[in-house]
């Protein structure tokens, strides 16, 4: 009977791994079709159905640039493996280094807005590196603004 609990306890874990690893992978550039994705894996040029509300956000609609949508990731920065905590200010500041209006060149449509994602205390504690400038609007944003 032990051996069928050490079972269920290692599958599970395998599980939970592979779930956790598989929410820190990065999506492999525009999609196919449209997919609900942990934010954690969004890449520059990732285009979201709608930009969430101002605060923290777990998953996003991912959906291809060529289909309407309301943002798109524009600019990254990453923050080593190894650095410590700089406070949530100190965090947003740096991510906003990136963020500046020439992310999107002379041609940027009128009414888009950039907005700083940067990670919070509890997504760096869990391994989160990464700070994302998005590009965002009320009215649907053309196919690719990076392309």
């Amino acid at each position: 009977m032990t051996g069928a609990v050490v079972t269920v306890a290692w599958a599970a874990g395998a599980a939970l791994w592979w779930q956790a690893d598989r929410a820190s992978t990065p999506l492999a550039g525009d999609v196919e079709a449209p997919v609900t994705v942990a934010a954690t894996r969004l890449v520059v040029g990732s285009c979201l159905a709608e930009l969430p509300p101002d605060g923290e956000v777990s998953q996003v609609r991912v959906v291809p640039c060529a289909d309407e949508h309301r943002a798109q990731v524009v600019a990254r920065t990453d923050f080593g493996a190894d650095e410590v905590w700089h406070g949530q200010e100190g965090v947003s500041a740096r991510v906003a280094k990136v963020c500046t209006p020439g992310v999107l060149g002379p041609d940027a449509p009128d009414g888009v807005d950039l907005v700083v994602w940067a990670p919070t205390d509890a997504s760096w504690s869990g391994g989160d590196r990464t700070g994302l400038c998005l590009a965002g609007g009320d009215e649907p944003l053309p196919a690719d603004l990076l392309g």
